[in-house]
């Protein structure tokens, strides 16, 4: 069952949560958390990002260290926490029940993580059966998701080895077409499928159910599989 917090979602400036969030996620995926990856991620400019940061800073929701390294406080975490499992919960809530697809659900999500009330999100998790996971296999915070520890970049497969997809790391989700072709290709989390070959460039042709695809470098080595059947 997830752990809920008292956090209500309009203590904050949609602002704050947002920036807390992506703080999170970066973090999350392993990404260096200075501006500029923050920049690109929210796609504004940098000295928006600044001013930003500085606020929250005043605010006691990060931190920055001599190597202007963002991290979060005790604070900022929460909200972090918080905005990312309503996020997640309503992908799976937008996938699952109402049938919409990554793409569109990611992008709704977005919006309902700043809305979605404790009781609500209370409720969606009853009709979801207690999910720990969103669709791309990303864990929901609070819940009892335990990372496969001996999940790897598709890209360290290797030619002729079986894989199953295990999870869609954030940095994919907002590269533009990522979630489409995933989703279209086959590559979802629980799906198994088989590496062919590996180009020099790093591109790796893969065997799905739904067909044979080319997934780029910078794609294979940021979806974590498990290897074999």
């Amino acid at each position: 069952m997830v752990a809920t917090v008292g956090y209500e979602p309009t203590e904050h400036h949609p602002a704050f949560e947002e920036y807390s969030e992506t703080v999170y996620e970066l973090a999350e995926d392993g990404v260096e958390v200075i501006q500029a990856r923050i920049a690109e991620r929210l796609e504004v400019s940098r000295p928006a990002v600044s001013e930003m940061i500085r606020r929250m800073q005043r605010e006691g929701l990060v931190s920055v260290d001599d190597d202007a390294h963002i991290s979060l406080t005790d604070e900022g975490q929460q909200i972090a926490t918080t905005v990312v499992r309503r996020h997640r919960l309503a992908e799976r809530f937008l996938t699952d029940i109402l049938k919409l697809n990554w793409a569109v659900a990611h992008h709704e999500a977005g919006r309902w993580e700043h809305v979605i009330s404790p009781v609500v999100e209370r409720a969606m998790m009853d009709v979801l059966d207690d999910p720990n996971t969103c669709p791309h296999g990303n864990p929901i915070p609070g819940t009892d998701y335990v990372a496969p520890a001996d999940a790897m970049p598709l890209a360290e497969v290797g030619a002729s080895g079986a894989f199953t997809v295990e999870r869609i790391p954030e940095e994919l989700e907002f590269e533009p077409g990522q979630l489409e072709f995933l989703e279209q290709s086959g590559l979802m989390p629980g799906r198994a499928g088989e590496v062919m070959s590996v180009a020099p460039d790093g591109t790796a042709t893969v065997r799905m159910p739904e067909g044979t695809v080319g997934v780029s470098a910078y794609t294979a080595q940021r979806i974590l599989v498990t290897a074999g059947d």
